[in-house]
């Protein structure tokens, strides 16, 4: 699974139209692919569970959603957009269409002492559909994310998908070493509710999290010695999110 290819593919479908229907081999390997996915903290339990889109409070006119589950633990939210991320970009390769659905209801609040946190609608679509050219999306210029060198990678990793496009991160390159901060503008919060912000800027540090990782490899840098620090409150401007050790082995 190439999902550095897919970062150019994907796209938020806000409202699904012209769909096709998933075929039991489509639902088969989804399934499969939910069984495999890596979470960013291993320690934490999850469930994604696969539904029909009618048996839940979204109407997007998807055919399912998979409803999110996980223990309300640690950083269990930036654990969840890590793994919900895996999905979207699995989803986009099988010409899948996706929303995170941050206001949807399940029927079902808890399995087995897990909690719901969040959906990801899903329908069938055609290849033509998604994203043709992601430089046309709005997002935040390099300058205003990163400091230090970019690594080739920051002009990619700035297309990171976020609630309301709120894009919370910051990254510092001091040259062997990034540090990724989860950045909140003093009141700033674009449509969301002011209580929502945190919960859902927590998931898309873990989004950013995975697209940061997927970019350093496909540059072929390596990295060791992570360290993942627990969340802050908001009273933090910028709340420390991880140090990643990076190093390149050149080519002779």
């Amino acid at each position: 699974m190439n999902y550095y290819e897919m970062i150019f593919k994907r796209k938020s479908y806000h409202i699904f139209r012209n769909t096709e229907k998933l075929s039991e081999e489509d639902l088969n390997e989804l399934n499969s692919f939910l069984d495999s996915v890596i979470p960013l903290d291993s320690s934490i339990r999850f469930k994604a569970k696969v539904l029909p889109e009618s048996e839940t409070s979204c109407r997007r006119g998807a055919e399912y959603v998979i409803e999110l589950y996980s223990e309300t633990k640690g950083n269990y939210l930036r654990n969840i957009g890590f793994i919900g991320e895996q999905i979207d970009l699995w989803l986009a390769s099988r010409n899948i269409g996706a929303l995170w659905f941050g206001i949807g209801k399940p029927d079902i609040k808890s399995i087995d002492n897990m909690d719901f946190i969040i959906m990801i609608a899903i329908s069938k679509m055609g290849e033509t559909t998604f994203r043709k050219d992601m430089f046309k999306a709005k997002r935040k210029p390099v300058e205003e994310f990163w400091t230090g060198d970019t690594l080739n990678i920051a002009e990619i990793v700035r297309f990171t998908p976020s609630a309301c496009n709120t894009q919370p991160w910051i990254v510092e390159n001091n040259g062997s070493e990034l540090t990724v901060y989860r950045y909140k503008k003093p009141g700033k919060r674009g449509i969301m509710p002011a209580d929502k912000v945190r919960y859902y800027n927590r998931i898309d540090i873990g989004i950013f999290l995975f697209f940061l990782e997927v970019c350093l490899k496909h540059e072929g840098y390596t990295f060791k010695g992570t360290q993942f620090f627990e969340d802050e409150p908001d009273t933090v401007e910028k709340a420390l999110v991880a140090k990643y050790e990076i190093s390149k082995e050149e080519i002779a």
